[in-house]
């Protein structure tokens, strides 16, 4: 800083100096006055002549745009300002500080670019420093810095940011080509997902992932530091908050994302003028995402790069004879969940992908492979840091994806395939095949002892007691609500027929039911083997019971018999409200008007949760699956399975167990567990902004972007175009001024900042007042989220986590 001010007084003394005033023209080589403009043809310049800043056409571009470039190679551009906004050649546009601090490119009356500053600055200059930051200072601080803003290119002393608490999200984006440095296709940020890693995608797509960080480096790329490359990390709570690297004047070195998804390093050889390109990512073939497809393993050394893991086989094997490997691998055996499987040791790897996973930072390897044989859906698991010996656990299920074969130097990074112990014959020893084949012996020995110590067992406990007991204990008293026996379930459902059944969620199956006074049922089944589901259960029973409303699915009784759990709703004849509105067909059937009155029923369900029920609720799971529709298409709100309740002054809650689906959750919920009032209403401005567009926040694709949909909502309402976001098929039923102002409230009840989110009365007010001033809405959460697997409109994820353990669970709508 104290160079920076040292220069800014002696170049404030430059136009006094006839001649260096006129070499430079209307401004000095140094620094820009308020007082001064800058046009084409003139330029600011570093102190020691590295970089330069102006006006410039990229390629074989007529347009212009002010950007940077490194004075040496001015085809080297590191920066732009006006990327959105190309200045035709009929325009002759001037830079300039504005009265109150901003940055301007203006023609004429016309404003093109703008850059406002934190505050209102009382003596603003800016500067070209030799790193290559553009700042406006004002005495003694910085008011804005074009680091904060990344194109294309990192410099040292520029920082990836993924930063959730402060709001602040900074990543590269390329150019669209070598002649437009308008924002492309591709995208290079952190992500935070379990471990830490950086990513490289094309919309939802990823390009190529660099891997997890190992507690060293990432574990797919190179060891560092290194001489190329010596990174400055930032992480808190295990999550990476900044990257980048410290400025040294005298080695010039960038990191640049082109045109196709490439990420390039290079430096420069001062002595030579001229820049060394030093790495490229994706290096190999092996570095493409999932270039193997599924349940492969990828090694670029090798003629053939992709290889199946032991126990599975290609699963078209015409393609693979073709060296198309895109389908992947299929399990040649099935696993024995009953002691029947091993793992099989898989040295130096890239870890697959962390689609579905688990993640404990604390217990040890040899516990994590006890847990993963306890889960039959463990596909694999393995040591997430090299740092901690064989403490911490990663555990896979389903698919693995993008697994690359590493070099012996990295062969801590070893992961645990489960298979067939069949499968792990080609690595015994003798002595430990004749233990697996004595194996079944003793378990058919053991299975007769154990069938006869049980049967005595029983039947002690039938002749001591006279009756049979139940498998669970319970208490029916704080239920509040009518108990249904178990034999007048089965004969409503027809034994629970699969002709009754109408559905599945995460906890079990729904069945329709017809009681014997004639009135119709739905009879959510918990499954046996969930183990989660007991307290979900217990907590709906204890809240619907309560809720009496209109818009409030209604609870008729239960039932607790055995090891059955049952919840008895009222039967809503068409379903959930998604299969309306994500339906090609059947999204016709909401007009305007009836999308409205949803809309409306959906609030003053969710008003009377919050605030008028004798109980203050929080639901924690609002979407459009969990809003039932009767006959008439009336909302209800339902599934208060993840339901917490709320003393009346309680302003907000934290819990340790985040649960909820992607695409509903707010950001301050699913990033640190604290939920409140405004994170029930920020789904609720993800559902309006549903029903209005006809698509879902995940998975939403647009041909000109690769926003979520709340992101493109965002754009939409900036360039006052918001009405394209109206599903079409409400084009000869809309009133313009109501679509307006609801997507207006979906927009507010979905900003980043819980605090900037209206309360649920103030929602109501706003959707049923015709004509009413509403306040404009900032950036929402998640401005660049997206979802990265297709989502299909029956199945949603729901995540959760405790005490540093991450999970996520598939679960299919009702």
């Amino acid at each position: 800083m104290a160079l920076f001010f040292f220069i800014t007084i002696l170049c404030s003394l430059l136009p006094s100096i006839p001649f260096l005033s006129l070499i430079v023209g209307a401004v000095d080589e140094c620094t820009l006055f308020p007082y001064q403009t800058l046009v084409v043809g003139q330029t600011l310049i570093s102190p020691n002549q590295v970089f330069e800043m102006g006006f410039f056409s990229p390629g074989k571009s007529s347009n212009r745009f002010m950007g940077i470039w490194y004075k040496s190679t001015p085809e080297v551009v590191v920066w732009v300002a006006n990327r959105n906004h190309p200045i035709t050649a009929s325009q002759a546009p001037v830079f300039k500080i504005s009265g109150n601090g901003s940055l301007v490119i203006s023609s004429g009356k016309s404003i093109i670019w703008l850059a406002n500053s934190s505050v209102v600055a009382s003596n603003p200059v800016l500067q070209l420093l030799d790193s290559g930051n553009l700042v406006l200072a004002d005495n003694t601080s910085y008011l804005w810095q074009s680091f904060d803003y990344p194109t294309d290119t990192m410099l040292p002393g520029m920082k990836m940011v993924d930063d959730v608490d402060a709001g602040v999200e900074r990543y590269l984006t390329s150019w669209r080509s070598p002649d437009d440095p308008s924002p492309g296709e591709y995208v290079h940020r952190i992500q935070n997902r379990g471990l830490a890693e950086v990513v490289t995608l094309r919309g939802a797509t990823k390009r190529y992932r660099v891997g997890q960080w190992n507690g060293m480096y990432f574990c797919g790329g190179t060891p560092f530091p290194n001489s190329v490359y010596k990174p400055d990390l930032v992480f808190k709570q295990e999550r990476l908050i900044s990257m980048g690297e410290p400025f040294e004047s005298s080695i010039p070195v960038r990191t640049t994302l082109d045109a196709s998804g490439t990420l390039h390093r290079h430096t420069m050889n001062v002595r030579q003028g001229k820049w060394n390109h030093v790495i490229a990512f994706p290096q190999d073939t092996c570095d493409e995402y999932g270039s193997c497809g599924p349940n492969c393993i990828c090694r670029s050394d090798r003629p053939i790069r992709c290889h199946c893991f032991k126990g599975f086989a290609p699963k078209f094997q015409k393609d693979w004879d073709l060296q198309d490997w895109s389908g992947g691998c299929t399990r040649t055996k099935l696993l024995n969940c009953d002691g029947g499987d091993g793992f099989q040791e898989i040295k130096g790897v890239k870890y697959p992908d962390m689609l579905r996973f688990w993640l404990n930072t604390t217990m040890s390897l040899g516990e994590c492979k006890a847990e993963c044989f306890k889960n039959c859906n463990c596909t694999a698991y393995a040591n997430p840091f090299i740092t901690n010996g064989d403490t911490g656990c990663l555990m896979w299920f389903g698919d693995l994806i993008d697994t690359k074969g590493l070099s012996a130097a990295d062969s801590k990074q070893n992961m645990y395939v489960r298979v067939p112990i069949s499968e792990l014959d080609f690595n015994m020893s003798l002595e430990e095949k004749e233990k697996k084949n004595e194996w079944p012996i003793k378990l058919i020995l053991i299975s007769i002892a154990s069938g006869v110590l049980v049967s005595a067992f029983i039947n002690a406990c039938v002749l001591m007691t006279g009756r049979k007991r139940p498998v669970v204990e319970r208490n029916d008293e704080d239920l509040e609500l009518p108990v249904i026996k178990m034999a007048t379930i089965v004969q409503a459902t027809n034994n629970f027929s699969a002709e009754n059944m109408i559905g599945a969620g995460g906890f079990g199956r729904v069945y329709k039911g017809n009681m014997p006074s004639g009135e119709e049922i739905a009879v959510k089944r918990l499954s046996r083997t969930s183990h989660q589901g007991l307290e979900e259960f217990r907590n709906e029973v204890r809240v619907i019971a309560k809720l009496q409303h209109r818009n409030l699915v209604r609870l008729l009784g239960c039932c607790i018999e055995e090891e059955e759990r049952m919840l008895v709703y009222e039967y809503l004849q068409n379903k959930s409200l998604d299969l309306f509105v994500f339906d090609d067909r059947r999204r016709t059937l909401l007009t305007w008007p009836k999308r409205y009155d949803i809309m409306m029923g959906i609030a003053r369900g969710l008003l009377y949760l919050h605030h008028d029920s004798r109980l203050k609720i929080i639901h924690r799971d609002l979407k459009t699956n969990n809003i039932l529709l009767d006959g008439n298409l009336t909302p209800k709100i339902s599934d208060f399975g993840l339901a917490r309740i709320f003393e009346e002054d309680q302003p907000l809650a934290r819990t340790k167990r985040v649960v909820g689906t992607y695409g509903y959750m707010a950001p301050e919920y699913a990033i640190d567990g604290n939920f409140s009032v405004k994170s029930d209403i920020f789904s609720l401005g993800v559902v309006l902004l549903e029903i209005i567009s006809g698509q879902k926040n995940r998975g939403y694709g647009d041909a000109d972007h690769y926003l979520n949909l709340l992101g493109h909502a965002w754009l939409l309402w900036k360039e006052n175009q918001i009405l394209q976001l109206m599903d079409e098929c409400l084009n000869d039923t809309f009133v313009e001024s109501q679509v307006k102002r609801c997507m207006q409230v979906g927009l507010l009840c979905v900003q980043k900042f819980a605090e900037d989110r209206p309360n649920m009365s103030s929602v109501v007010s706003m959707l049923g007042t015709d004509g009413a001033v509403l306040p404009e809405p900032k950036e929402p959460a998640f401005f660049m989220e997206r979802s990265f697997s297709p989502v299909s409109s029956s199945t949603s994820q729901r995540i959760e986590s405790e005490n540093g353990t991450i999970s996520i669970t598939d679960l299919e709508a009702r």
